[in-house]
């Protein structure tokens, strides 16, 4: 490669560190020209040493220094310098010999002896693999005097340089993609810059430059090609003396081929010359090469792993290339099922059975979080009659129906199959069948042949967590946490992704939910997060499951993180979008955010009709019954609830799973102003508090509910019927209860008691927490309005609002960012008071309708009117209709009790 002298292109097509060498030896020439100066310059070929040797004589000869010249490698120099040029050096103030190592071992001698003389600068430029003595002897006498220049690939801060001096700046993966296409050679990296004059983006090549290279490759002697192509198609150095000779013969055409600039120094090919061999090849002969590596490599028992993607995903198709990429796959499968997918795919490209291997590429695309991939994959497999392919894609089947939020699909798969069929999965079946309430379908699994292969831990926490919902069910109740805990553990300890219907720490987290141990729900969470428990297929119903006990622990804030966090992987399915959607409503109504609530109902109520009722998701249908009645519109979740209560009437009604949902019904029958649906709930609650923990706080918290509301109770027992809701991870239920009591409180020290009660039960949770998604963070600043009892405030002067230590972010926390009643200066009860105003209810209507005392209305009427400076009733009802715009086709909300 010639080119006219350059000190730019010099530069650019040396590294960082050549490139400070060059520089030296340049400024070493301009300080003092006439200063003997005897240096070697070496490094493959095409490395910039002629351009080196190029500004050298320019720089000498600028400065009026006589400079004889002299190349082996260029016929026209030569001509120029006949053998006899060694006349000229009586004159020469410098000579400069380039390609010496072509030279005759004469001209090596004399070079030799002006080196070790003190004739003369000499600057000599040679590939340093040529391997003879005259020339080793010249290399000697020159690096007496100092390091030679050794050119080679460019490193980073080259490949920046040479960028930056050749255009415009190039961006960080511009610099990643020019060094993975070049290597960094520096004739390769002149090719790509000169065909990307912009520099923002990844280099592209274009193909006329790729078959420049490859018309270039092609004039390269027989033994190179054939060594670049075995190269370029998966042979190591050692493999190819199978096709092109002895391994001496192998060594010596993997020198030239370095000396050349056609290899990086440990003998790889780079992308783009691997592109230009493989698009000027014949086809034919490419796959004659591909078929005698897989040959060789089988012949000498060497794994075709490493090279068998690239053979498939060029195209070639062989059984043992297919056979070795599937067994990788399965070695992965349940670690690291993204890779085995990757990997499964390249086996099929290479030829492999699709039913041989579609229960597993189904199982891999639906850990890798692609649902709608795993269904095309399980279609050819659905009807196998093979145990092991349909004992997997069933399991796989299963998951997906449980992820659509149809738990039905997936125990009709399970039933589908039989107990026989299903084998070391029956655990899974009966965890389906009992999440819709099958349980002598379920049992009659449970019961089915212990695994073939004998306990593991991933098989032993799956027959926990059947049993453990068995037990949960019954007289066993007591054990059943227990034992799905350590499910968990076990199936964390696992590190194995596998398809079920329900993750261990989900399932036993929403049991600890309905026995009322929030502590444990949450730190069973935290430990399935922080152990990858699922992989990455699990992890967003891990961290909802998350939001909901922090939301349930009046902890908003590091609920919606949770939340938000749980979607960062993409869209979420039909399943958790419910539970997600069921948190909105759930953070809003606790934190009193009136249009928040709206917003959340009205996709919630959509989006619920897309999934059905299983005993896992109860949570978020018991909050949505109590979100519908107190929007009046609990038509949209009657079925659902219903749907509920039938499944656990099926399954006998067990405390442990029905107390969250009958504890709705009840708030539902308060808010709704209708005490005659409370009968039935708070029966249910009685009757299970002999072994539910739960179930006996909620029944008395109702009894409590109900002596408020009829203004006959006791503060004592209000009082610990609050601090009791807490004691369950209810909290915010619990403020809200000694709330409104305050508010019905005849006694002004009664009042006040209730209302620090209250105070005290919202506040409890503020301390530090640990935010699922990341580390552990300070305290929590929740917005005043966030409790349930700051909605109250007192009837007496000097009274304040409870929870109000933040006044200011209790007028912005309940009014989301952007929404136009941001800029309104009342507060989430002023709102409920002055929406019930403008339907024209009087006080003491005002009052029965959100359960506070007619005076403390109007103290709320007084503080709305200096709020929005009204100087007349018709002048604040206009002020009204303005600040609550808030659409006509919003369903109305009726002020919260519970």
């Amino acid at each position: 490669m010639t080119t006219a002298p350059s000190d730019a292109r010099t530069t650019r097509l040396v590294g960082s560190e050549s490139e400070g060498t060059a520089a030296s030896l340049l400024g070493r020439i301009d300080a003092s020209p006439s200063r003997r100066i005897v240096t070697g310059v070496t490094g493959p070929g095409r490395t910039g040493k002629t351009l080196l040797l190029d500004a050298a004589a320019a720089r000498w000869e600028a400065k009026g220094v006589p400079v004889l010249r002299h190349s082996a490698g260029s016929a026209a120099e030569s001509a120029d310098h006949p053998p006899g040029w060694r006349s000229g050096l009586s004159a020469a103030g410098a000579v400069i010999v380039d390609d010496a190592h072509l030279l005759p071992d004469g001209d090596l001698h004399s070079l030799r002896d002006i080196a070790a003389g003190g004739g003369p600068s000499l600057l000599v430029a040679y590939r340093a693999r040529a391997d003879r003595p005259a020339l080793r002897s010249l290399a000697a006498a020159v690096e007496r005097h100092g390091v030679p220049t050794v050119l080679g690939p460019l490193d980073r801060e080259g490949l920046a340089s040479a960028a930056g001096r050749n255009g415009a700046a190039a961006s960080p993966a511009f610099l990643d993609g020019l060094a993975e296409a070049t290597g960094g050679l520096p004739w390769l990296v002149h090719r790509v810059l000169a065909a990307n004059p912009r520099r923002g983006v990844s280099p592209v090549v274009p193909w006329q430059v790729v078959d420049r290279l490859g018309y270039e490759l092609a004039e390269l002697p027989p033994g190179q090609q054939e060594l670049l192509l075995t190269l370029s198609l998966g042979f190591d150095a050692g493999a190819t003396a199978v096709l092109t000779g002895s391994p001496s013969e192998v060594d010596g055409l993997l020198d030239e081929a370095r000396d050349a600039g056609l290899l990086l120094p440990d003998g790889r090919v780079v992308p783009l010359l691997r592109d230009a061999v493989g698009r000027t090849t014949p086809l034919h002969r490419v796959r004659a090469v591909q078929r005698s590596l897989v040959d060789t490599l089988a012949q000498s028992g060497r794994a075709l792993e490493r090279v068998g993607r690239t053979l498939a995903r060029s195209g070639l198709q062989d059984p043992r290339v297919a056979g070795c990429l599937a067994s990788a796959a399965d070695h992965v499968l349940e670690s690291h099922p993204e890779t085995a997918a990757g990997l499964y795919a390249d086996a099929l490209a290479a030829g492999a059975g699709e039913e041989e291997l579609a229960a597993r590429v189904a199982q891999a695309r639906w850990a890798s979080g692609e649902p709608d991939a795993a269904w095309a994959a399980l279609a050819p497999v659905l009807p196998t009659a093979d145990p092991e392919h349909a004992r997997r894609a069933t399991d796989v089947a299963g998951a997906l129906w449980a992820a659509r939020g149809m738990l039905t699909g997936a125990a009709d798969a399970y039933r589908w199959r039989g107990p026989d069929m299903v084998g070391e999965s029956a655990p899974l079946a009966a965890l389906a069948m009992y999440g819709i309430g099958d349980r002598a379908a379920a049992e009659e699994m449970l019961a089915a042949t212990a695994p073939r292969g004998g306990p593991t831990l991933a098989t032993m926490a799956m027959r926990m967590m059947a049993e453990g919902v068995r037990d949960s069910l019954g007289a066993a109740a007591p054990r059943a946490l227990p034992s799905l805990v350590r499910a968990s553990d076990l199936f964390t300890s696992s590190g194995l992704t596998l398809p079920m219907p329900v993750a261990p720490a989900v399932l036993a987290a929403v049991l600890a939910v309905g026995a009322g141990e929030l502590r444990t729900a949450e730190a069973v969470l935290d430990a399935a997060l922080a152990g990858g428990q699922g992989g990455r297929v699990a992890r967003p119903a891990l961290l909802l499951h998350r939001a909901w006990a922090a939301m349930q622990a009046d902890r908003p804030d590091i609920a919606r993180t949770a939340a938000e966090s749980a979607q960062e992987g993409g869209a979420l399915g039909p399943r958790d979008q419910m539970l997600r959607l069921a948190l909105d409503v759930a953070i809003a109504r606790r934190t009193d955010d009136a249009a928040g609530l709206l917003r959340a109902w009205r996709t919630a109520r959509e989006e619920v009709l897309h999934v059905s009722v299983d005993l896992f998701s109860l949570l978020p249908v018991a909050e949505l019954a109590v979100a519908g009645a107190r929007l009046r519109d609990s038509a949209h979740v009657d079925y659902q609830t219903d749907a509920g209560f039938a499944l656990l009437a099926r399954l006998g009604d067990p405390p442990l799973w029905a107390a969250p949902l009958h504890w709705a019904a009840v708030q539902a029958g308060i808010l709704s102003k209708q005490p005659a649906q409370l009968g039935p709930h708070m029966a249910a609650l009685t009757a299970g508090a002999a072994t539910s923990r739960l179930s006996a706080v909620l029944a008395g918290a109702g009894r409590a509910w109900v002596s408020v509301l009829s203004g006959s109770f006791e503060v004592a027992a209000i009082e610990a019927a609050a601090r009791s809701l807490a004691s369950v991870g209810l909290p915010w239920d619990g403020s809200r209860l000694a709330g409104h009591a305050a508010a019905h409180a005849e006694e002004r020290k009664d009042m006040s008691r209730l209302l620090a009660c209250a105070r005290g039960l919202h506040g409890a949770t503020g301390g530090a927490t640990q935010d699922p998604s990341g580390p552990a963070t300070g305290p929590v600043t929740r917005p005043a309005a966030a409790s349930g009892a700051s909605e109250q405030r007192s009837g007496g002067a000097g009274q304040r609002q409870v929870g109000t230590r933040e006044p200011a972010a209790a007028t912005r926390g309940s009014v989301p960012a952007g929404d136009s009643r941001g800029d309104s200066l009342l507060s989430p009860r002023e709102r409920d008071v002055a929406r019930l105003v403008l339907e024209g209810k009087n006080y003491k209507e005002i009052g029965e309708v959100i359960f506070i005392s007619p005076r403390t209305v109007e103290h709320h009427i007084a503080r709305i009117r200096q709020r929005l400076s009204a100087r007349s009733r018709s002048d604040l009802l206009t002020q009204l209709r303005i600040a609550l715009d808030e659409g006509a086709d919003d369903p109305a909300p009726t002020p919260s009790a519970p």
